[in-house]
């Protein structure tokens, strides 16, 4: 089944960088879809329009409708903050709110109006578990975010996306601050968070993609230039610049 549907996307900033030039794609729920291509591509700007983070950037033009379960979210009716609890979002580094961290993983449902000291708990263990963070923090909840590592931030990120219950997760270049082990535990569980969720990633490198994606997008100057199966995109792509991208010889 079909998650999201972008038909038409075209997007610009005022200072002439990153755009988007007549995207349309479908992406299928219970999926990892890969966006890769060189820096200013469009990637980021994709991801920041699926949950409208782009409301707050300085966009001069943007047109084309993008459906999610059906709704054309870029319609002006659209409740963005429901928006953005079901379409959430993690960034290339680790931002951990000034909080403990169980605070961390309840902020979100205590700012939705969650006073139940049971619910936030079993809500807090939930997405920790889920983030494959319980077991190594279960005992330090009143801990700092700040103390754990840069590894466990990051799934402790994830881990406050997933207390709010998303369908669709964003994930921005999630390990390009991360050492090889760490990068290895948040690939493997994307792996079983696919089950739940739409996954869409933009990963530091080609490698990560060919590791975990089910789908490809290739990218390039905000042109959509290839979108197809994994192993199409790398083993037989249609497109001599895709070819030569997943080859080095740019970017």
């Amino acid at each position: 089944m079909d998650k999201i549907v972008i038909e038409h996307l075209l997007l610009k900033y005022s200072d002439g960088t990153e755009s988007l030039k007549d995207i349309s794609m479908t992406i299928p729920e219970h999926s990892i879809t890969a966006v890769i291509g060189p820096a200013g591509g469009g990637k980021s700007t994709l991801l920041r329009v699926l949950n409208r983070l782009n409301d707050l950037a300085d966009v001069v033009e943007m047109s084309g409708r993008v459906f999610i379960n059906g709704q054309d979210i870029l319609d002006p009716s659209t409740d963005v903050v429901e928006l953005r609890r079901k379409v959430g979002i993690v960034f290339s580094r680790p931002v951990p709110l000034p909080l403990s961290i169980y605070q961390n993983v309840s902020y979100g449902l205590e700012v939705a109006g969650v006073r139940s000291k049971a619910k936030l708990d079993d809500a807090v263990e939930k997405a920790l578990r889920l983030a494959a963070l319980w077991d190594e923090v279960y005992d330090r909840l009143k801990d700092p975010a700040t103390a754990i590592s840069g590894g466990q931030q990051q799934r402790l990120c994830l881990a406050r996306v997933l207390a709010l219950e998303p369908e669709v997760i964003l994930l921005d270049e999630p390990t390009s601050a991360l050492d090889p082990i760490s990068t290895a535990r948040i690939e493997n569980l994307l792996q079983d968070l696919k089950r739940e969720y739409t996954i869409i990633i933009a990963p530091h490198n080609i490698q990560q993609a060919a590791r975990v994606a089910d789908w490809v997008a290739f990218f390039l100057q905000g042109e959509m230039v290839e979108y197809a199966a994994k192993n199409k995109i790398f083993l037989s792509p249609r497109d001599r610049r895709t070819q030569e991208y997943i080859e080095g010889k740019f970017g």
